[in-house]
């Protein structure tokens, strides 16, 4: 598969609870919104993410990228028919491919961009420890596409990583992001509103964790900060995000990831798993937390909530429900 599935389409790597999949009754839940939220910035509001949104199309063929540690990159030389399909196991943090995730709410998406060595001059595809099937120009286009049916609903895109990436791939880059989104991008400045978003017909906010590029291009913010526990216990991780809020709330977006995390150890040690055998019995556990949590200025407030599986449980519909904690005033 080069690029994305057509709509509706099934990319050839499904995850194993694909067909539990989401009603899309989340589809347009910003312009649902009840209008007393429209004038919060965005970074006041609870708003679902994906983590690593795009390793529903991880290529069974692909080389390990040359950013994972020597030995995984020597075991992958080495044994190819064993290390692969463990790496690509814990690879995958997504069942639902990008349009089903923007319909099943999820509003902002994790991107890590990379440019493959052996790959062509401008193919820019996504990583995670082995690169997509989908092509970034293609992705960027099927968001664009999904936004013109959902006038009312607008996305935080987090380009990242940039592994492999020069300055000239970096303005190629982003001159496909213009010529992809337009007028739709909202320039950099104070978090906008819903309303004043709706406005203006802008309906995507654009963070790109390239300093040189953002000085270069109005369109771009600069990167949300990602609290990243970095933790394969869902208890620790819990810990671990408590002491962030502990510590205050940044200025402005900023994501809380709930997103377990293994390293080539555990991996090692632990074959026959994946990441998904991981992530869904930790599920309820961490859907306890999202639920306690509380959108809104106040220093221990969360804003974007990120999550593996982002269809595997009630978690999208949880976090947009905290915002009904801010009528409560």
């Amino acid at each position: 598969v080069h690029g994305p599935p057509a709509m509706g389409a099934q990319p050839s790597t499904c995850g194993s609870f694909r067909s539990r999949r989401c009603s899309g009754s989340n589809a347009d839940w910003m312009g649902a919104l009840c209008p007393r939220l429209w004038d919060l910035p965005l970074h006041l509001l609870s708003i679902p993410g994906s983590h690593d949104t795009m390793t529903y199309c991880l290529s069974k063929k692909s080389p390990i990228s040359p950013a994972e540690s020597r030995l995984l990159q020597l075991l992958g030389k080495l044994l190819p028919c064993v290390t692969r399909p463990v790496v690509l196991k814990w690879s995958v943090t997504q069942a639902l491919d990008v349009t089903e995730q923007l319909d099943t709410g999820v509003r902002y998406l994790d991107l890590r961009v990379a440019h493959m060595l052996q790959g062509s001059a401008r193919n820019l595809h996504f990583v995670h420890l082995v690169y997509t099937t989908a092509l970034v120009e293609d992705t960027l286009t099927e968001i664009s596409e999904w936004l013109e049916q959902h006038p009312r609903e607008v996305v935080i895109l987090a380009c990242r990583n940039f592994e492999g990436m020069t300055e000239e791939l970096h303005e190629y880059l982003v001159s496909c992001i213009k010529n992809i989104f337009g007028d739709v991008l909202c320039p950099r400045g104070a978090v906008p509103t819903l309303r004043q978003l709706w406005a203006r017909g802008q309906q995507v906010i654009l963070s790109y964790e390239d300093a040189g590029a953002v000085s270069r291009h109005a369109e771009l913010w600069p990167g949300i900060p990602y609290w990243w526990g970095d933790q394969v216990k869902a208890a620790e991780l819990v810990r671990y995000l408590e002491r962030m809020k502990s510590c205050g709330r940044p200025g402005g977006l900023f994501v809380a990831g709930i997103n377990l995390t293994e390293n080539l150890e555990y991996v090692l040690a632990h074959p026959t798993l994946s990441l998904e055998k991981l992530t869904l019995p930790n599920l309820p556990y961490l859907g306890a937390w999202v639920r306690e949590q509380c959108p809104g200025p106040g220093a221990r407030c969360t804003n974007i909530i990120a999550g593996d599986f982002v269809g595997a449980d009630t978690f999208v519909g949880d976090v947009i429900g905290l915002n009904a904690k801010l009528l409560q005033d």
